[in-house]
C-alpha cells in the first residue's frame, strides 16, 4: 500500500513559494506542488486568479474569525475538501445512498 504513497512523483511534494499580495500586504506563502496545483484549479473554477482566490478566502476568513491563524494550513485543507466535494459530486447516486446507509 505505502508503494501507492511513496512511488508518487517528488513533484508533487516538492514545495514552491509565491509571493502575493492579501489585501494590499505582501507576503509569500510555500506550499507543495499539489497544493498550488489544486489552488489555481479552484480560482479558475471561481474565474479568479489564485492570487485573487486566495486574498478573497483570506477576508473570509479574517470576517468570520477575525484572524487567520495558519493560513498555509487553511490553504492545504481547503485543496483537501475542494478533492472531497469533488469526489462527491462525481460518484454515483446509488454509491452515495450505499455509503450514506452504511455510515448509518
Amino acid at each position: 500500500m505505502c508503494q501507492l504513497f511513496a512511488g508518487q512523483a517528488r513533484s508533487n511534494y516538492e514545495s514552491q513559494t509565491r509571493s502575493l499580495r492579501l489585501n494590499g500586504q505582501s507576503t509569500s506563502i510555500r506550499l507543495e506542488n499539489t497544493f498550488w496545483r489544486t489552488l489555481d484549479e479552484i480560482a479558475d473554477s471561481e474565474k479568479l486568479s489564485t492570487p485573487q482566490f486566495i486574498s478573497k478566502l483570506h477576508s473570509e476568513v479574517m470576517s468570520l474569525h477575525g484572524e487567520a491563524t495558519n493560513f498555509s494550513s487553511l490553504l492545504r485543507c481547503t485543496c483537501l475538501v475542494h478533492a472531497e466535494r469533488n469526489k462527491q459530486t462525481q460518484t454515483p447516486d446509488w454509491q452515495r445512498e450505499i455509503a450514506q446507509a452504511e455510515a448509518i
